[in-house]
């Protein structure tokens, strides 16, 4: 068995974070190859990653996205983008970037950043504005926004293990 399983209960929703702390090359390289890590259908991998630690960007993030408030402290923001030449079937790549962003997650708790999930697919105003702010090509489709930086709060384990949604066999 793997060890170290206690990070998937241990990773949550961090959106205070200490300001002015610059995350390293080698820190979002980690980050984004577990991202990449993900399963994919078909192995297609069809996703990017847009990387942004300008200050002016985050700043305006936080004013795009109406639950993007933390971006202003955040150290960087990654969108996770689907490329549609390489996968066409939307469905697909809604679940490949949600593979990659839950791995980005993990990781990321793992060397000790924080972060939080800020969907933008289906929202059209926010895959515009995501578009237009970030030069993204017709084919490039972002799926989610992901606030990242070094934590400057702390939360409990998680614990939302529930047994009357486990189902063996059949529904009953």
């Amino acid at each position: 068995m793997v060890q170290n399983t206690e990070i998937l209960f241990t990773r949550r929703s961090i959106r205070n974070y200490k300001k002015d702390m610059h995350i390293s090359d080698d820190m979002i390289e980690f980050i984004v190859d577990a991202a990449m890590a993900a399963p994919s259908a078909r192995n297609r991998q069809p996703w990017h990653f847009i990387i942004s630690r300008d200050r002016n960007k985050l700043n305006k993030l936080s004013e795009v996205h109406p639950y993007g408030k933390m971006l202003k402290d955040a150290s960087m923001a990654v969108i996770v983008s689907g490329d549609l030449k390489i996968e066409d079937r939307e469905s697909s790549l809604v679940q490949n970037c949600s593979a990659a962003t839950q791995n980005l997650l993990l990781a990321a708790h793992g060397i000790g950043l924080g972060g939080v999930w800020l969907g933008l697919y289906p929202r059209e105003e926010r895959i515009v504005a995501l578009k237009n702010m970030f030069k993204l090509p017709e084919n490039i489709l972002p799926i989610t926004l992901i606030s990242v930086g070094f934590p400057d709060e702390s939360k409990p384990r998680n614990n939302n293990f529930n047994p009357d949604r486990l189902h063996f066999e059949q529904w009953s």
